[in-house]
């Protein structure tokens, strides 16, 4: 499948759980991690979503939020991904960040170059991928 979401970790529906207006499907990736998307309980009915089946988890690189310190904070974002920074590629305005984690996925983040500047983030740094369960999309063979 051929997507302009920079981030597309395959997987295995593990869990859903739908409710009366919105359902939530978590998709568990390589390394033993689990993303989870939230999504109208409509769409979840028209994908036949089924824990066991196969999936992708969809993530544009602009809705990933970075996190190096949580300073006694948590967030309200349903997915946090602990990693490695493995990449920061720097252009004009915006940087691409890479956050490899356990099991070798990798997580992309669009990050400004003052965010990156202020934050920081180099190569070998310890960073979690945040983003909301509704910033995932999920997409199964029909």
């Amino acid at each position: 499948m051929k997507t302009s979401a920079r981030n597309q970790f395959p997987g295995t529906i593990s869990a859903v759980n739908k409710g009366p207006a919105t359902s939530q499907v978590t998709i568990g990736i390589a390394g033993g991690l689990e993303i989870t998307a939230s999504m109208t309980t409509g769409a979840a009915e028209r994908l036949a979503v089924a824990v066991g089946q196969e999936a992708i988890a969809l993530v544009k690189s602009s809705e990933v939020v970075l996190v190096t310190d949580f300073a006694g904070y948590k967030l309200s974002a349903r997915n946090q991904l602990a990693g490695t920074i493995s990449r920061v590629q720097r252009g004009a305005v915006t940087s691409l960040v890479g956050v490899t984690l356990p099991g070798g996925a990798v997580v992309t983040a669009s990050v400004t170059n003052d965010a990156v500047d202020a934050l920081g983030l180099a190569v070998g740094q310890q960073a979690t991928a945040t983003f909301k369960a509704y910033a995932v999309m999920v997409a199964v063979k029909p």
